[in-house]
Formats: C-alpha cells, sequence, structure tokens
C-alpha cells in the first residue's frame, strides 16, 4: 500500500513527491506540473512546439533539482544546430524554477509541420549540459551529454549512466488543456508531468552481482553497463509502461500513480516539496554586472545616460540610471 493521507497532505500540483519501493531496491521522484508551469510558458509567449519542449527541460529540472541537500543551483542547458538553439531551466534550492529558449521560429514551424513530429525534434546536434553550482565555498560540477537525436529522457539516463553510474529511468509528459465554457474563448493551460526511477541497492549480494545487462547504457557505449537484476528489471518494466496521460491527468494524483504502479510491491511517498514561479534577477545584480565591464563599455553607457536591460528569464524590464552605478 501506499503511505500518503495518513501521515501528511497529497501533494497536489507544483510539487515533487519523493517515494521509495524497498521490496525493489528503489527510490524515486514524480512531479506533477500545473499553475507554475503554465505562468512560465505563458509569459514567454513561445509557439507551442517550444513551450513543450520547454515544459520537458522544466519537468525534468524539478526533479533533479529537488534532489540537492544545499542552498545551491542546478542548471540544465541545451546548446544546439536545431530550431531551437539555447534551451535553459534554473533551479534554485529549494524551490525556484525558471526557464527561457532561444530558436529560429520559421525552423520551428517548419519543424512542427512534419508528420510525427516530437519536441525533442527541435534540439538538433549539440549538447546538454547539467550543472551543479553549491556556492563560493565548494567547486562547481558539471555532467555534458552529447545531443545526436537525443530526447530529454534518453539524455537524463546517460547523464546518470556516465556521472553517477546509477541505473535510472526518466519518464516526462506534455499537455495543452482546453476547457470550454459556452459563450467564453477556450480557456488552455498548460500541464506536464514526470517520474524519475533510481536503482539503489542496499543489500551486498545486489552491490557484488557482476552480470551487466546493456539496456540502460546509451546506444554506442559498451564501458560500466548495468547490473542485470530481477529487481530493477520489474521497477524500469513498471515505469516503462507510464502514459503521458497519466502524467499530465488532473484527476490522477501522483499518489495515484505511484499506486498504479507499486501497489504490488508497496510503495511509501515522503513529504513532498513544492516548486515556485522564482527569478533571481534583481536590479542590485545588474548593477554588480554593469561595474565588471569594461571602461570603453561603461563610459559609453555614460554618454547615453540610460541602461535598458531585460531578463530573459522573468522578462521583467529595467531602466537604470549608469550615473548612479558607476558614480
Amino acid at each position: 500500500m501506499t503511505e500518503t493521507t495518513q501521515t501528511r497532505h497529497p501533494a497536489g500540483e507544483d510539487a515533487v513527491l519523493p517515494f521509495a519501493v524497498e521490496p525493489l531496491d528503489v527510490r524515486g521522484r514524480t512531479v506533477k506540473m500545473g499553475p507554475v508551469l503554465d505562468a512560465i510558458l505563458n509569459r514567454h509567449d513561445y509557439p507551442e512546439a517550444v513551450n513543450r519542449l520547454l515544459a520537458e527541460a522544466i519537468v525534468l529540472t524539478a526533479m533533479l533539482g529537488s534532489t540537492l541537500k544545499f542552498e545551491g543551483r542546478l542548471t540544465l542547458q541545451a546548446q544546439t544546430d536545431g530550431p531551437v538553439s539555447v534551451l535553459v531551466v534554473d533551479f534554485q534550492a529549494p524551490d525556484g524554477l525558471r526557464a527561457t529558449a532561444q530558436f529560429d521560429a520559421d525552423k520551428v514551424a517548419q519543424a512542427a509541420a512534419k508528420e510525427g513530429f516530437k519536441p525533442d525534434d527541435l534540439l538538433g546536434r549539440g549538447h546538454l549540459a547539467f550543472t551543479i553550482d553549491q556556492g563560493s565555498n565548494t567547486s562547481r560540477y558539471q555532467g555534458i551529454v552529447v545531443l545526436e537525436g537525443t530526447t530529454l529522457e534518453e539524455a537524463a539516463h546517460e547523464y546518470f549512466f556516465k556521472s553517477e553510474q546509477i541505473p535510472t529511468r526518466v519518464r516526462l509528459g506534455v499537455a495543452q488543456l482546453v476547457q470550454r465554457r459556452e459563450g467564453n474563448s477556450p480557456q488552455k493551460s498548460w500541464r506536464a508531468g514526470g517520474i524519475m526511477l533510481q536503482f539503489l541497492p542496499k543489500s551486498e549480494e545486489r552491490q557484488r552481482q557482476a552480470d551487466l545487462h546493456p539496456g540502460d547504457a546509451p546506444e554506442g557505449h559498451d564501458a560500466q553497463q548495468v547490473a542485470e537484476d530481477d529487481a530493477w528489471m520489474e521497477a524500469k518494466a513498471l515505469v516503462d509502461t507510464v502514459k503521458d496521460e497519466e502524467l499530465t491527468n488532473t484527476d490522477l494524483s501522483a499518489e495515484g500513480l505511484l499506486y498504479r504502479l507499486f501497489h504490488e510491491r508497496g510503495v511509501k511517498a515522503f513529504d513532498p516539496q513544492m516548486m515556485q514561479d522564482r527569478c533571481t534577477c534583481s536590479q542590485e545584480k545588474i548593477s554588480a554586472m554593469l561595474r565588471q565591464m569594461p571602461e570603453p563599455d561603461q563610459q559609453e553607457m555614460l554618454a547615453e545616460g540610460v541602461v535598458e536591460v531585460n531578463c530573459d528569464f522573468c522578462s521583467k524590464h529595467y531602466k537604470l540610471d549608469p550615473r548612479k552605478i558607476l558614480g
């Protein structure tokens, strides 16, 4: 059975729910994104295809970022030669999310019009970097995945395979909901969800297994492969059955999804972690950036008498007097 409402309130939307299935030695996180995702995407007014890709990236970053046990930051950044050239999602511990994208609108429209289009088709060739910054007192860690027609789910699998050697399975889903009310224009809203499962055996017997299975290794990699274990194979097979509709259905809670998947084995849900639409930009940070610019640039700003800056993440507009900043 699932331990949920007996000990805490249901996770609801915009919350990452950690869980464990102890009989299978797996732990994971699932998330249902609603109003926070909707606010981030609607602020930018990107094409629908770009929104779907960015929503996937937001869900993935929320699940990864919520594992941070400190005041820090996790950034997902893709740079490619595809219709979407730059994709950035920033998670500021403990709960702040912000996101932005750069793209060629014509190329996006052409790609989206093709039969069988998937949001990941917008990425093209390039790389995806996962950067963890724990602050000034610790070294920054960065894991890089090569993108060659790779989906974000596959990129996550490769990231954990290369950086932590943890067998991992990820599923992501995105939907745009339409509510039709008589006499009013249809109301559209974005919903997305995801589930991440990791095999973390405690028993020495499982840790010592030498039989290897290539199923979780990225295609073309034959280095260290994932131990074949009945428990992991069962857990992985269950997560692979998750449909997009289950991840985005507002009538199916995160707890309900976990029960569907693991009720026969028993699944324990922990306290959820809420996500917030929060940007870290500020006038003070922009002022500090201007003070670090080269002297010729500072003199040019002083001559113009005004500096205007738009935040790519939250679209906030700043209008500053350089004489008060640069002196």
